[in-house]
């Protein structure tokens, strides 16, 4: 199941196991059942802290990750390879007794839920959001013994699938109930369950001192201004609502300069390492609600959070970025999650033999639309365009495929549905005018983003589109005040020119500092500074 170079990491990795642990495998006479056992008996080949035996469950294929001993155990329902497969190597090593490298009053906060906790997470092997819910559950069941999680691979257990009408993953059920759709990390569960964890949380943000350089959003832009910010020894603050922000929601990269290739999660790690390597004060799960300018010049300004509690600042940094454009017609919003989606590498594998659409003929609709080929019965790209603005490259792929129908100069007008799913969509001839419909069970939205900054209108200048206007130093309208990244009117939304932007409004934030008289300081104190 594993070649030799994957065997040889995994030992290497195994090695740090100090707890005995026993792979119990539900098998049965399938295909994917002799694979499971293949890759159970790889891995308990490679030491002789792990056992392998067999115990029937009422999931099969499926196996326990158990600590001989305990009640301590995670388990999974279906091969989990592909993106999964990190999940996998860090359950062996949890359970195993391997430390996790989470904070230590998160972790305490895991212990301390009181309570009994039945998960079940539905995941797809192509889903880059899954495995960051897989891997909180699976640490919060080897932490909390009245917690248990089983993560199944949805393409493989179709039946339960359709059963709970689930059409997105990650799909997080808790004692039976729905509880959670889309990327949460340990963190967003925890702060979920523990209910007091948001008025405490925001308690310790009301107490907090005022920073030199605030920065609002954690992705490209906003990591790097962080970095850039700290590096210059001053007092320096991240408040994002989730670190990576956009890139978590990317696939492959394959134009970050010097590095041939990585995937957006892995890249979203990376930054928020990266970050913690200084001194900043990271706040997460806090969306921001309003912008209050400096009352006077050189003092401070403030940011209020949701939470209820405020920040403070000398300078700024709006790195919001942006999210997933949406169509604004009847019945998407209603059918979100029931057949909508704006994942195809995360949702697609749920929709296999099925008839979708891809809204959009830009590289991201076209992309979707090869990627979904491969998977569903059909698939019907609409283009509110007179032609596809793909590059030719892959308009040609796209054109070559047997199973797909491209409209162009079409307009989608409603979203229909059973009440509980997805059944088609109408859409405009913009030629003629004449309305039409198209019956399916689903529909990837791939028309472009829209800026994160409905909290900031009225209070500094936006573009028609919504963007934050910035100069060439990243300032706003506002002075101390700086943006970065996809929420400025910066063109060309890549994120290598985010972090590049990041970086110069943290300079210009420095510049400004030592260049701004306090409001509660004397004018004397800027020679000292």
């Amino acid at each position: 199941m594993l070649d030799a170079t994957l065997k040889g990491q995994l030992k290497a990795y195994l090695e740090r196991i100090t707890q005995p642990v026993e792979l119990v495998a539900s098998l049965d006479d399938s295909a994917k059942s002799q694979e499971m056992l293949g890759l159970l008996e790889d891995i308990a080949s490679l030491t002789d802290k792990i056992t392998l035996r067999r115990a029937d469950d009422a999931r099969t294929p499926s196996f326990a990750i158990a600590r001989v001993g305990t009640d301590i155990a995670v388990r999974f329902a279906g091969l989990p390879m592909g993106h999964e497969f990190n999940s996998l190597v860090l359950a062996l090593l949890q359970v195993g007794g391997h430390p996790s490298k989470e904070s230590a009053d998160l972790i305490e906060r895991v212990k301390d839920l009181d309570g009994d906790f039945q998960f079940e997470t539905y995941f797809s092997l192509s889903c880059q959001n899954c495995p960051d819910v897989v891997q909180a559950l699976n640490l919060m069941s080897v932490l909390n013994p009245r917690i248990r999680h089983v993560a199944i691979d949805g393409a493989l257990f179709q039946a339960e699938v359709e059963s709970r009408q689930i059409m997105a993953v990650p799909s997080i059920y808790l004692n039976g109930e729905p509880f959670g759709q889309g990327r949460m990390g340990l963190e967003q569960i925890v702060a979920k369950l523990d209910t007091g964890a948001a008025a405490r949380e925001a308690e310790k943000i009301k107490a907090k001192a005022a920073f030199d350089v605030l920065v609002i959003g954690g992705g490209p832009a906003g990591a790097a201004a962080a970095v850039y910010a700290a590096r210059k020894g001053i007092r320096t603050g991240v408040a994002s609502e989730r670190f990576g922000g956009q890139v978590l929601d990317t696939m492959a990269i394959e134009n970050f300069i010097s590095v041939r290739h990585t995937e957006g999660p892995k890249l979203a790690t990376a930054l928020e390492q990266h970050v913690k390597e200084y001194d900043v004060d990271i706040m997460n799960l806090q969306t921001a609600q309003a912008l209050v300018p400096a009352a006077v010049p050189g003092g401070l300004i403030e940011v209020k959070l949701a939470s209820g509690a405020t920040l403070k600042s000398r300078t700024v940094v709006l790195s919001t970025g942006a999210r997933w454009r949406s169509m604004n017609v009847p019945g998407e919003a209603e059918y979100r999650n029931k057949g909508v989606a704006y994942c195809p590498h995360c949702d697609g594998p749920l929709f296999k033999g099925k008839r979708v659409a891809v809204i959009g003929g830009g590289n991201s609709g076209v992309e979707a639309a090869i990627d979904l080929a491969g998977l569903v019965s059909h698939v019907t790209l609409i283009e509110f365009d007179s032609q596809l603005r793909a590059d030719a490259v892959l308009q040609r792929k796209l054109f070559s495929l047997p199973n797909v129908t491209v409209i162009t100069s079409g307009q989608t007008t409603e979203v229909h549905g059973d009440g509980t799913k997805v059944t088609g969509l109408s859409y405009k001839d913009r030629n003629s005018g004449e309305l039409r419909r198209v019956d399916l069970e689903g529909i990837f939205v791939q028309i472009g983003l829209v800026p994160n900054t409905e909290w900031l209108k009225g209070t500094l200048a936006l573009s028609p589109r919504g963007e934050i206007e910035v100069d060439a130093r990243g300032q706003t309208s506002l002075p101390g005040v700086f943006a970065a990244g996809d929420a400025t009117t910066t063109p060309f939304k890549q994120i290598i020119i985010a972090m590049g932007e990041g970086a110069k409004a943290a300079l210009s934030a420095f510049d400004h500092l030592i260049r701004t008289v306090p409001a509660e300081e004397p004018a004397q104190s800027v020679a000292a500074e």
